[in-house]
């Protein structure tokens, strides 16, 4: 996989740069590799499914975890760009509350690691947005929360202009201050 790990103001979310062969006939990377995440990133990870989803530009999905079963998630974009954030929702954490965000793009191709135990979200900047992802968990409806997008308290800075469009269960996010977190 011959990947660069980049360190971001969250320890434990980081962002992957694989490492792309390219030439006149176009480029070629591993996007994924079981062995190299585990020396790089974390070795007590498994992938349990893959996710596809497709959105245009201003659309804002997020932010979402899962109160129990919580979800790692490694993202990437294939095609377009979005703007990646990853919230950190554990209470014992002095990082808790806090975010990171991070341009993903089909250009860069940058992925992020975004362990359980932080909600995670995205905007698209492009005129549309192709983005993948693995998961360490299978989704369970049940136990799915939406974190407040633009929570004041959080002040993450979404590159938006005017009112994204959103689910009306992003729409119905708790604030932080209300929301389920975990110990």
């Amino acid at each position: 996989m011959a990947i660069t790990v980049i360190a971001t103001a969250l320890p434990e979310v980081k962002i992957i740069e694989p490492k792309a062969f390219g030439d006149a006939r176009g480029f070629f990377y591993e996007s994924f590799n079981a062995r190299e995440f585990a020396e790089k990133i974390d070795g007590s990870v498994q992938f349990v499914q893959d996710n596809h989803s497709r959105s245009a530009k201003g659309v804002l999905r997020g932010l979402h975890y899962q109160i129990e079963h919580a979800q790692g998630k490694l993202v990437r974009v294939v095609d377009g760009e979005v703007f990646d954030v990853a919230v950190d929702m554990r209470k014992s954490s002095p990082n808790f509350g806090k975010w990171v965000g991070v341009v993903l793009s089909a250009e860069n191709q940058r992925q992020l690691w975004v362990p359980a135990g932080f909600a995670h979200g995205f905007c698209v900047t492009s005129e549309s947005a192709d983005f993948l992802y693995k998961t360490t968990d299978y989704w369970f409806p049940e136990h799915e929360r939406s974190l407040l997008w633009n929570d004041p308290a959080l002040g993450i800075e979404w590159p938006v202009v005017g009112t994204p469009q959103i689910a009306a269960k992003d729409a119905a996010g708790r604030p932080l201050s209300e929301a389920e977190v975990y110990a």
